[in-house]
């Protein structure tokens, strides 16, 4: 069988900053945020040339290694084959180790240039497959599915297939992330889980799962409760004792605060533009508290020719357009910062 065809011009894919869980949704629930990475991808004759700006410029790997590179690579073989070069610009905003899906962001931004790049692509690799692949090589579909559908998802596997359901959060939210000067190892957050939690605690995640999706979408004045979590955060703490406190602090003041993924950043959901103003000044000293909008459009191809990407404290939240993957819901039809910043599954 002959490989795929390639274009000739070069492709951008804009990928959005995730937090996962959201406090009782371990692994399960996802929310894409205001704050991008940009990629450009053209197939060149030879080689791997890899241009790196922002997040990571300085630590990331320039080659094989890079877990974008990897993740083409992974999408290249399931598209037919291999082209004979790559080159490839990051504009990283995403901060790395933080608990806001970078690795996942690197992943979904791999597998849809490949696609993109590829004649043909969309035929070869449709949403279903991309969210099987991301989750194939993130390891878990709760940041993949909010990065690759934007808005607010909730992502499970059945019979080892990854599904994915897009909701619309309410509009009138404003997620404030406060993120720590250090990083931590998503794998250091996981060692720390145990590998049973009384049924008690169980029962008590998946009511609170369930009122959070209510909240989400239609009664975010039951955030606080809905936010509540017994199967990870207070395991996690030892690792993360600032970002424990600050989540009870913020708690204390009525405040749907959690743990942003594996952490150590702390996500809270103001109610509207004046709380966000409020609880952006809570943190204190050793914080950067960054209001975002919500992303909307999820992973997508844009010109090259677009303006860039939001930043910290004032995003284009979703403007993102043309090539996003689809919305609704995902189910099998038939089918870290960018290169290995330590963000991995959630």
């Amino acid at each position: 069988m002959a490989g795929p065809a390639f274009r000739a011009a070069a492709v951008r894919v804009r990928v959005p900053a995730t937090s996962a869980n959201l406090g009782p949704g371990f692994d399960t629930l996802g929310l894409a945020l205001g704050l991008y990475d940009d990629v450009v991808v053209r197939v060149a004759d030879s080689g791997v040339h890899i241009d790196i700006a922002g997040e990571g410029a300085e630590t990331l790997p320039r080659d094989e290694n890079h877990l974008l590179v990897r993740s083409l690579r992974t999408a290249f073989d399931l598209l037919g084959g291999q082209p004979r070069g790559l080159e490839i610009v990051c504009a990283n905003r995403i901060p790395h180790g933080r608990g806001l899906g970078s690795s996942s962001a690197a992943i979904c931004a791999g597998v849809m240039a490949a696609r993109a790049v590829t004649t043909g692509g969309e035929a070869r690799l449709d949403d279903t497959a991309l969210l099987e692949l991301a989750t194939e090589i993130e390891g878990h579909p709760d940041n993949v599915a909010a990065c690759l559908l934007g808005g607010f998802t909730l992502a499970w596997t059945d019979g080892g297939a990854a599904r994915a359901v897009r909701m619309e959060p309410a509009a009138s939210l404003v997620p404030v992330v406060f993120v720590p000067a250090k990083p931590l190892l998503t794998q250091t957050a996981r060692g720390l889980l145990p590998r049973t939690v009384p049924h008690v605690d169980a029962a008590f995640n998946a009511g609170r799962a369930a009122l959070l999706v209510e909240a989400m979408t239609r009664r975010p004045e039951l955030l606080l409760a809905a936010t509540e979590d017994r199967l990870h955060q207070e395991y996690r703490a030892p690792a993360m004792t600032e970002s424990a406190d600050l989540v009870g602090r913020l708690r204390t003041e009525g405040v749907p605060a959690v743990i942003s993924g594996a952490g150590p950043t702390v996500l809270a959901l103001a109610a509207d533009e004046g709380e966000a103003d409020k609880v952006s000044r809570l943190a204190g000293e050793g914080w950067t508290a960054n209001r975002l909008a919500l992303d909307a459009a999820g992973a997508s191809v844009l010109p090259l020719s677009a303006g860039p990407a939001g930043g910290p404290g004032g995003s284009d939240g979703g403007s993102a357009s043309g090539g996003a993957v689809g919305g609704g819901s995902v189910t099998p039809g038939a089918g870290q910062a960018p290169g290995g910043s330590g963000d991995r599954p959630r």
